[in-house]
């Protein structure tokens, strides 16, 4: 029985494909990694008409992980693995991003912002005043200051901003929220590289992150691929629009390391993600 289990691991294509990537470098399976993301890219590329759909499930999937936060508090009356600093930068983010949304467009998007927006605000609220998570707060492991990050991505807002008929004022904020979110889960990825072991519950908060960067990068790569003239031209018209192309493929690659060790963790069966110290 056990010689015919072994034969039919053997047979089983998935398993072997498993097998043999988990015998590849790193450096191999990071190839690996981007080759099925382009893949990935085209399948959405010849399925999804309208690629500004994929903003909206972005957003989305960056309201679900909060949802999962959401559980986790409530279940466990803990903010351990939980970064207060990454926090308070996507409740700063958010919020500037859903005061330029109401005022220049105000759509679906303003929506799903003011609902991220309220989660958030509420997981920060319980993380400063609940007495029993305060207490759970890992302060000594977020130890990168969320002013650091905020001060850089203001200074360059002010440097490069687009070139629209809005008011000074208003495209500067605008470029600040897109510079922001960029690198809002530092202070995260930097306190689970601390903690070494991530709690499961961050884990797939951030999962839910990465994903979420993902989708939104690829609304604007796809937007190249179908040769959007006006995006085409835009990219011509000043260090504005690259920046915003830059800043979305930053905040994926930022995760993306943490996204291939999170669903190895997972295929490997064990659920327990160690962060290795190259991480950040």
């Amino acid at each position: 029985m056990g010689s015919d289990d072994t034969l039919a691991k053997v047979k089983d294509p998935l398993l072997a494909g498993l097998a043999w990537v988990k015998k590849r470098s790193h450096k191999e399976k990071l190839a690996i990694g981007c080759f099925c993301g382009f893949l990935l890219l085209l399948v959405l590329w010849r399925t999804i008409e309208d690629h500004d759909t994929l903003f909206i499930i972005a957003e989305s999937v960056h309201f679900i992980g909060i949802g999962v936060l959401g559980i986790k508090l409530y279940s466990k009356q803990s903010v351990a693995g939980l970064s207060l600093q990454s926090q308070l930068l996507t409740a700063c983010f958010l919020t500037v991003r859903l005061f330029c949304s109401f005022l220049m467009e105000y759509d679906i998007h303003t929506i799903l912002d003011f609902l991220s927006l309220v989660a958030t605000g509420a997981v920060v609220f319980c993380m400063l005043t609940h007495r029993r998570m305060k207490e759970t707060y890992q302060r000594e492991l977020d130890s990168l200051n969320f002013l650091k990050v905020l001060i850089p991505c203001a200074i360059l807002a002010i440097v490069c901003k687009p070139r629209t008929s809005h008011n000074f004022f208003m495209k500067i904020l605008w470029a600040f929220c897109v510079y922001l979110e960029a690198v809002s889960v530092l202070p995260q990825l930097r306190m689970m590289q601390r903690a070494k072991v991530v709690e499961r519950f961050t884990a797939h908060y951030v999962f839910a992150l990465g994903l979420s960067r993902f989708f939104s990068c690829a609304h604007w790569l796809l937007q190249l691929l179908d040769g959007n003239k006006y995006l085409l031209q835009a990219l011509g018209t000043g260090l504005w629009p690259a920046m915003v192309l830059i800043s979305e493929v930053i905040q994926t690659f930022i995760l993306a390391d943490f996204c291939y060790y999170y669903v190895k963790a997972y295929a490997s069966g064990s659920g327990v993600l160690r962060m290795p110290s190259g991480i950040v």
